[in-house]
């Protein structure tokens, strides 16, 4: 059976809206061996993102490691760790301020049901200034759960390394399929990070996704 990624809390997702940030500073980044979007105070209707990338099954019980290798964006506004060179895909939202560009950086490695991504859009420069980041960052996970009919497993406010509000959440969905998920704002940017697998190779894979987690960084602009 072939699976295919759940993009469809992807939309673009800008909120409105405010509460106190807690203060959970992400950890150093580590050394990896193997290592949503647009809704407002009247939140429109977005069609779901679409993608190539796919969840391929496999029988292997122990996953095959993969060579994780730094990343940078081609804006150089983030650095991850990744398996390999990920696939990039371009996709444009429609929202009630006009059409959102999607960046998205897709990696699956071979015969492992698990997809790494990052997923990026800029908001309007004047969305971004009258909008208080936590509530949005709220609102982006209530409406992954929402569009994926997932539940909530965990969540928890954060703040990038270099001090950008946060929220980390993970989810399951009806399937049996797993989300972690980091979201950040940063300087008009709403950035997800995201890690997609099932049951079974989320209890193997659970320290090389913390790893990639961990690993996804911030450049400010100079």
């Amino acid at each position: 059976m072939t699976l295919r990624v759940l993009f469809s809390f992807l939309a673009a997702t800008l909120i409105c809206g405010g509460s106190v940030i807690v203060d959970a500073s992400q950890p150093k980044r580590p050394t990896v061996s193997a290592k949503k979007v647009a809704v407002a105070r009247k939140k429109p209707t977005v069609a779901p993102a679409k993608t190539s990338v796919l969840l391929k099954k496999t029988t292997t019980t122990q996953p095959i490691q993969p060579q994780w290798k730094p990343f940078t964006s081609p804006d150089g506004r983030f650095t991850v760790l990744m398996p390999g060179t990920p696939k990039q895909e371009s996709q444009t939202q429609k929202t009630h301020m006009g059409e959102i560009d999607l960046q998205i950086f897709a990696a699956q490695p071979p015969k492992q049901e698990v997809a790494y991504l990052v997923v990026y859009n800029d908001f309007p420069h004047s969305y971004a200034q009258i909008n208080n980041p936590q509530e949005i960052l709220n609102d982006v996970q209530e409406m992954a759960l929402k569009t994926t009919q997932s539940n909530l497993l965990s969540h928890r406010n954060i703040r990038s390394s270099n001090g950008h509000p946060g929220k980390e959440f993970a989810y399951i969905n009806a399937g049996g399929k797993i989300t972690r998920t980091r979201v950040y704002l940063a300087e008009g940017r709403l950035y997800q990070v995201m890690a997609i697998t099932t049951k079974k190779q989320q209890r193997n894979l659970a320290k090389t996704i913390t790893g990639y987690l961990n690993s996804f960084q911030i450049v400010l602009k100079k």
